[in-house]
């Protein structure tokens, strides 16, 4: 994968804010928002980025009951990208 840093730590940054925004939320309403608002990010992002996040599932990011996993999959692979490769290209 080729990704551009700048792509990378923009969605690390909005996901790590929401997911820490949806572990300790009490609201369903809150939780579905934010549901729906990673979904809408996973589907205009990186093309690279998601199906190398998803690991080839579609649904990733987007089905209810696999939600919290996959959002904190996603940031932890993120976060050692990040921390493994400063250069300005993940690959």
């Amino acid at each position: 994968m080729k990704a551009d840093r700048n792509t990378i730590e923009q969605a690390y940054a909005f996901f790590h804010q929401k997911l820490k925004v949806y572990e300790h939320s009490t609201s369903e309403r809150e939780m579905d928002h934010i549901e729906d608002c990673i979904a809408d990010y996973a589907n205009s992002m990186s093309k690279a980025l998601f199906d190398e996040l998803s690991q080839g599932n579609p649904a990733f990011l987007h089905e209810h009951t696999a939600f919290q996993e996959d959002l904190t999959k996603a940031v932890c692979m993120m976060e050692k990208w990040l921390e493994s490769r400063p250069s300005n290209y993940i690959s």
